[in-house]
C-alpha cells in the first residue's frame, strides 16, 4: 500500500459543504454520566461510510472524472453499501466486491441499491484485488473503502457536528478497521484540541501494529467484527492521524466486543453491529478516563440482531 495523503482540516470542512442536504446530520444521546452516543447507526445506508462516498462521488461529478462505467469498490460491506447508494443517487452504476463471509444482511441490501454484486475470496484483500482487476479491464473509477483522502475527508465532518452538539467536548472513541473514518475525525479532532480514542479487537488490530511497527503492516483477522473491522492493513492516513498529539490506541478482547453489544440493546434499546460495539467496549465503564465529556460513535446498525440478547459464555 503506497503513502496515499490523509485530507486536512480543509478537506474536512469542503466535504461538510459538499455532502451537506445529502447526508444525515448526526444525533447525539445521553449514555450516562459525562457519556453521550453519536448515533450514526442511523445514517443512510446504515453506517457512517454514506459521508465519504457522497464525498468522493459529488467530487468527481464536479471535476467531470466520473468515467460511463461507473464505480467499484472493494467491502466487507457497509463502504460498498454507501458506495451504492451514492452512486444511485448521481445516477452512475456500482460494482461492489465483497469477500463471501460478508453478512447476507449487506448483501441483500447492496442489491436492493441496483449494484452490481460481485463476492470474491474469504477476506477483504481478496476483493479488493478482484475490484482492481475490474478496474483494469472496465475502466471503472475506483473507491476505496478507507484509503483515500475524499472518502476520509467526507466521515471527518462527524466530528464538527459532535462538537457542535456537545459544546466543550474532551474526547471522541470510535473504532477502527482501515482507519478512513479515524484518519477523518482525528484531522478535524486535531485542530480543535479533542483527544481521539481509537479502538480495535484484540485479532483485529492494523492500526495498533502499524503503530507498533512505524509503518502500516499485514495483521490476521479474526473477530467477531470483522465483517467491518477486517482490514488486514491500516492505512498511512491512519498512522499519520494516530501518531498526533492527543490520540490513543486501545485493544479490547472480542468478549467485551458481545457485551458491549449486549448492553447498549438491553440498557439502550439501540441496534448496533459489533463494529460500533467495539468503541463502547472500551469506555462502557471507564469513560471519565478520557475526559469530561466524552462521545462514543456508534458507527453501523447493518447487523443481524436476532442475537441481541446473547450474553458472553461464563458472564
Amino acid at each position: 500500500m503506497t503513502e496515499t495523503p490523509g485530507p486536512t482540516y480543509a478537506d474536512v470542512r469542503a466535504a461538510a459543504d459538499r455532502i451537506a442536504g445529502h447526508v444525515r446530520p448526526v444525533t447525539v444521546a445521553p449514555a450516562g454520566d459525562d457519556l453521550w452516543f453519536a448515533l450514526e447507526q442511523l445514517q443512510h445506508t446504515g453506517s457512517f461510510k454514506a459521508r465519504g462516498a457522497r464525498n468522493f462521488i459529488a467530487a468527481h461529478r464536479e471535476a467531470a472524472t466520473l468515467p460511463a462505467a461507473g464505480v467499484t469498490i472493494a467491502s466487507g460491506g457497509n463502504a460498498g453499501l454507501a458506495c451504492a447508494w451514492a452512486a444511485r443517487g448521481e445516477g452512475v452504476p456500482a460494482t461492489v466486491f465483497l469477500p463471501r463471509t460478508a453478512p447476507r444482511v449487506k448483501v441483500d441490501k447492496l442489491r436492493s441499491y441496483g449494484a452490481d454484486v460481485r463476492l470474491a475470496g474469504d477476506e477483504f484483500a481478496e476483493a479488493l484485488a478482484a475490484c482492481q482487476e475490474f478496474a483494469a479491464e472496465s475502466g471503472a473509477l475506483v473507491s476505496h473503502a478507507y484509503d483515500n483522502p475524499l472518502v476520509a475527508a467526507g466521515a471527518g465532518t462527524l466530528l464538527d457536528e459532535i462538537r457542535d452538539r456537545l459544546p466543550g467536548l474532551d474526547a471522541v472513541v470510535l473504532s477502527a478497521g482501515g482507519g478512513g473514518l479515524f484518519a477523518g475525525v482525528a484531522t478535524a479532532a486535531h485542530a480543535h484540541g479533542v483527544r481521539v480514542v481509537v479502538v480495535e479487537p484484540e485479532n483485529c488490530r492494523a492500526l495498533n501494529a502499524a503503530l507498533e511497527a512505524g509503518r502500516p503492516v499485514d495483521v490476521p483477522v479474526d473477530s467477531v467484527a470483522a465483517d467491518a473491522l477486517g482490514a488486514r492493513r491500516a492505512s498511512w492516513a491512519a498512522l499519520r492521524a494516530a501518531q498526533l498529539p492527543g490520540a490513543t490506541s486501545v485493544l479490547v478482547p472480542d468478549s467485551a466486543v458481545v457485551e458491549a453489544r449486549r448492553r447498549i440493546w438491553e440498557e439502550h434499546r439501540l441496534v448496533v453491529e459489533h463494529a460500533a460495539a467495539t468503541a463502547y467496549a472500551a469506555v462502557a465503564d471507564k469513560h471519565q478516563a478520557y475526559g469530561d465529556r466524552v462521545a462514543v460513535v456508534l458507527c453501523g446498525a447493518n447487523t443481524d440482531p436476532s442475537d441481541l440478547g446473547a450474553r458472553v459464555p461464563g458472564a
